[in-house]
């Protein structure tokens, strides 16, 4: 059965190895002042705090996918000293885990329990200054398809459902598993309706949080029945304006009914993860503060770990154009970029590539993942490889080459818009250049401060600074360099290197 549904996958890859192609440029877009609390909001395709700066990401993923859908607090889990240890390292934001499967576990109630043992970890990380997205995660939509996310009374039990037994990725392949999306995208039973609901819990409980970076709709989309029209290079327009962007749209209805600023992040369906194009925005998908969420995987990679074979050499060009492709679609939406998703395993060549090609293309990421936590939907399968630690429960056992990849200088926040910037991990110099007018064409502030961690890891010994059209304010050798531009400067430049 595995094979035929490989057959049924290498379908879906063939298209997408014949063209790896294609850029775009940057667009301003629309303009939004900062928010009154610590939370960000979309500025064109950009990020800005309260303080008007642009602000670029580095962070984790930390969905816990199994029951009851929140990590405990314990060191195997999500406490203290895991927000301590995040901060330490210089990430400064977390894609939260909210399956809709926690937060409305019967039919049209939602579970304040749940959302009080999520509310836990929100407060940890929002003390420490790291942002926090929202996401409702799934995959293969429910443990009936050896999968995660949506409730048991949401996925209607069907006579051919012990086909779904290839685990992942392949049981999305399977007629049952399609069967379950369509349900959902074509709103049997109003399903949608409970879905939006759940949000509007969600969104009501933490709209005004500090340090909220928004609400990711749904975790990897899979476009059901549909598939086989998804997969080519080109996509599926029908599915993403007619099926994917409406349940958007309903879900979008029910936050700003209770939350009328925070970013609403969109994912295209999950066949963008491997270089397909999206469809979304060629119908308007109107809302002020949209992002786009999208991931970066290579499918050869992703097939072949599945079977616990080698990697094939093509993935270099396919991951670039996902980014190209994310630039268009964000620019079409009107939305924030950010790269959600991409590592999943120990492979340092992919993952140092992938956050190379982040850097320029001007986008922030988090990785896949913090911990292992028994994972049971991961191109790792079973390895504990996706993970940043060898043990969820030591500190001590983190992958030190994998860390040092994730560990990276880059600017947090920018007094400015950044132009150009990026880590060489052969020569340990850090380069960013930046105007000093703001998204929108204000000009910055006389002492707003850029932001730039400084990992000690890469500069055990200090480092030094050379700053053109601006002035070093912190401290010497200080984890976190801050840098003011000149009066009448209108571009600064940074560059950090080893003594």
């Amino acid at each position: 059965m595995q094979l035929g549904i490989a057959r049924l996958a290498a379908a879906a890859l063939c298209g997408l190895l014949a063209a790896c192609g294609g850029s775009s440029t940057p667009d301003a877009g629309g303009s939004a002042g900062p928010s009154a609390v610590p939370q960000l909001r979309r500025d064109g395709a950009m990020l800005r705090d309260q303080l008007g700066r642009v602000v670029l990401l580095h962070g984790m993923n930390a969905v816990w996918k199994l029951k009851p859908y929140a990590p405990p607090d314990t060191a195997e889990g999500f406490t203290a000293a895991d927000a301590d240890w995040l901060q330490q390292h210089g990430f400064n934001a977390v894609r939260l885990g909210v399956l809709f499967a926690g937060v409305m576990p019967q039919p049209h109630m939602v579970d304040s329990s749940y959302l009080d043992r999520i509310d836990r970890i929100v407060k940890l990380l929002a003390a420490r200054g790291i942002y926090v997205l929202l996401d409702f995660h799934q995959d293969l939509f429910n443990e009936r398809f050896q999968g995660e996310g949506f409730p048991d009374w949401a996925t209607a039990p069907g006579r051919f459902d012990t086909l779904a037994h290839a685990g992942f990725p392949l049981n999305y392949f399977t007629p049952p598993a399609s069967r379950a999306f369509d349900r959902l995208w074509d709103d049997i039973d109003g399903l949608q309706d409970d879905y939006r609901d759940a949000w509007t819990a969600v969104a009501a409980r933490w709209a005004d949080q500090d340090h909220l970076m928004g609400y990711e709709l749904i975790n990897e989309p899979w476009p059901g029945g549909n598939w086989p029209l998804c997969s080519g290079p080109q996509g599926c327009a029908h599915f993403e304006n007619d099926k994917l962007q409406p349940m958007y749209q309903r879900a979008i209805a029910g936050i700003r009914s209770v939350d009328s600023d925070n970013i609403v992040w969109v994912e295209p369906q999950i066949l963008f993860d491997f270089g397909v194009a999206s469809h979304l925005g060629e119908k308007p998908l109107e809302d002020a503060q949209l992002g786009f969420s999208f991931h970066n995987y290579c499918l050869p990679e992703t097939l072949l770990q599945a079977f616990g074979l080698k990697k094939l050499p093509a993935c270099r060009a396919l991951e670039q154009r996902v980014f190209s492709n994310a630039r268009a679609t964000s620019e079409r939406l009107g939305a924030a970029s950010l790269l959600t998703e991409f590592g999943a395993s120990d492979d340092l060549l992919d993952i140092g590539r992938v956050v190379d090609q982040a850097d320029r293309n001007q986008v922030g990421w988090m990785t896949w993942s913090y911990k292992n936590w028994g994972d049971p939907t991961t191109q790792a399968q079973g390895s504990g490889a996706q993970s940043l630690f060898a043990r969820d429960d030591d500190f001590g056992s983190v992958k030190p080459a994998k860390l040092a990849l994730m560990e990276r200088p880059y600017p947090q926040a920018v007094a400015g818009v950044p132009l150009d910037y990026g880590y060489d991990t052969g020569t340990g110099r850090f380069h960013l250049t930046f105007s000093t007018t703001l998204p929108g064409g204000q000009a910055a502030g006389a002492n707003l401060r850029s932001e730039i961690y400084v990992p000690k890891l890469h500069y055990p010994n200090g480092y030094v600074v050379t700053v053109q059209g601006g002035h070093v304010v912190s401290d010497a050798n200080a984890a976190l360099l801050q840098v003011v531009a000149d009066a009448g400067a209108t571009q600064v430049t940074v560059e950090v290197t080893a003594p």
